[in-house]
């Protein structure tokens, strides 16, 4: 009964990607990228030095979260468990020339998480916790006369921030990795994501500005330890990707082989779920921000997605390739620990623990944003009904035993909030400006 549902939302997934979700983006994208005159390339060296002097700095708005926090807690969510294992997927079904399109994605995807940041910030309200309450299911309100809609996007939200994907991945990948009983590890897990959850966004935020800076230097200097060794492959890997960006790849070892549609689709897509591109979510946590410039917030938005498409994602897309490893049949959690385990010892015994500190992160700045639109849907049940859904969701699908399942729906309802969403910020678009 599971494959056969499984089987028919992957046609759906397939079908509604292709023909919505990615000319959707793209489209925007490329709309916002003529209109800014190409801001996101022009700005960035201006954003990374704005956002290197802004550290360590105060801000004298006394409602919200320090804008260091939001950022982190924004890219928490995206420079998680969809870099090291979401990034394997597409390589394994897509070929290498998915991370071409994960790059063409990233470009123009950059602009539309600007916009629905820039649109959070300016449409916020203030809420009686001293910060902010913003996102799309607030300017969406503006666009659709009708609540249905805003509610409706809450509702995915819901779905989308209890992110059963990675909890599968991380709880797999303990247990079969350090044998230890899947039922301590599940619930020691649980706690601790509905521990951070009950915080809100400040204790989010401040657990991210801890772990995301962590792993970005760790990953850095791994990474380039692997390509001081095999600088000399370099140039044929970034040949073989282009070219099967245009052709697909055919079948090597235990990789099927992919066509041209499978791997734009595939990178696209994944590009989405790893950057949360056009989803909504970086807009409910930079909307908590004490920043009153929406520009100044939304560069940040920009500035997460060169951190997670072009640097971490690379880096694993790279370092998949190098070895050679995306060719064999791992599973998707282990391929980038089986690559580095060719270079580093005692990989094996300590990933658990990486993937561990990686996806706790990305746990709770999902779990937050998804309690964010509970409570937007009701004020006096929203968080308590949010709690009681994400620890069924987290128990019923760790124990369904095939990630890719909840891999899907995550992917299908993160499909279905990057069509509303764009539909808004294009009704919106005038209301966006790309000045200081």
């Amino acid at each position: 009964m599971f494959e056969q549902l499984f089987s028919f939302l992957d046609i759906v997934d397939d079908f509604f990607w292709g023909y919505l979700g990615v000319p959707a983006l793209i489209s925007l994208g490329l709309y916002f990228a003529f209109k800014s005159r190409w801001f996101q390339v022009r700005r960035l060296p201006h954003i990374i030095k704005s956002f290197i002097g802004s550290v360590g700095s105060s801000n004298t708005n006394v409602r919200g979260v320090s804008p260091l926090h939001t950022f982190f807690a924004s890219i928490g969510g995206c420079v998680g468990l969809g870099n090291i294992v979401g990034v394997c997927t597409a390589i394994q079904i897509g070929g290498p020339g998915a991370v071409f399109w994960m790059w063409v994605a990233g470009l123009f995807g950059m602009l539309v998480k600007y916009a629905e940041i820039y649109l959070g910030v300016k449409y916020r309200v203030p809420n009686n916790k001293n910060s902010y309450d913003g996102g799309p299911m607030v300017y969406l309100q503006r666009v659709f006369t009708s609540k249905f809609i805003p509610y409706l996007f809450c509702i995915l939200l819901c779905i989308y921030g209890v992110e059963i994907y990675m909890f599968n991945i991380i709880t797999h990948d303990i247990v079969a990795m350090w044998n230890v009983n899947s039922y301590v590890v599940i619930g020691l897990l649980l706690f601790l994501i509905l521990f951070a959850g009950k915080g809100g966004l400040r204790r989010v935020g401040r657990i991210s500005s801890t772990l995301v800076p962590l792993f970005l230097i760790l990953f850095a200097c791994v990474s380039a330890w692997v390509f001081a060794k095999n600088i000399h492959l370099l140039p044929g890997i970034f040949a073989t990707i282009f070219k099967s960006a245009f052709t697909g790849h055919a079948a090597i070892g235990g990789f099927a082989g992919s066509g041209f549609m499978l791997t734009l689709s595939q990178g696209v897509r994944r590009a989405c779920y790893t950057g949360d591109l056009g989803i909504g979510y970086a807009s409910v946590i930079h909307s908590e921000s004490k920043e009153c410039n929406p520009t100044k917030q939304a560069s940040l938005g920009i500035l997460g997605i060169f951190l997670d498409t072009f640097i971490v994602c690379t880096l694993s897309v790279l370092l998949i390739l190098m070895t050679g490893v995306w060719k064999d049949s791992i599973h998707a959690g282990q391929v980038l620990s089986v690559a580095l385990g060719q270079y580093f010892p005692f990989v094996q015994v300590l990933w658990p623990l990486f993937i561990f500190l990686l996806g706790y992160s990305s746990l709770i700045s999902f779990f937050s944003v998804g309690r964010k639109a509970a409570i937007f849907i009701s004020r006096n049940y929203g968080s308590k009904i949010y709690f009681a859904y994400a620890i069924a969701a987290f128990l019923f699908f760790s124990f369904i035993g095939d990630a890719n399942y909840s891999l899907m729906i995550m992917s299908i309802v993160g499909m279905l909030l990057l069509c509303i969403n764009v539909i808004g910020i294009f009704r919106l678009r005038r209301d966006i400006s790309f000045r200081s």
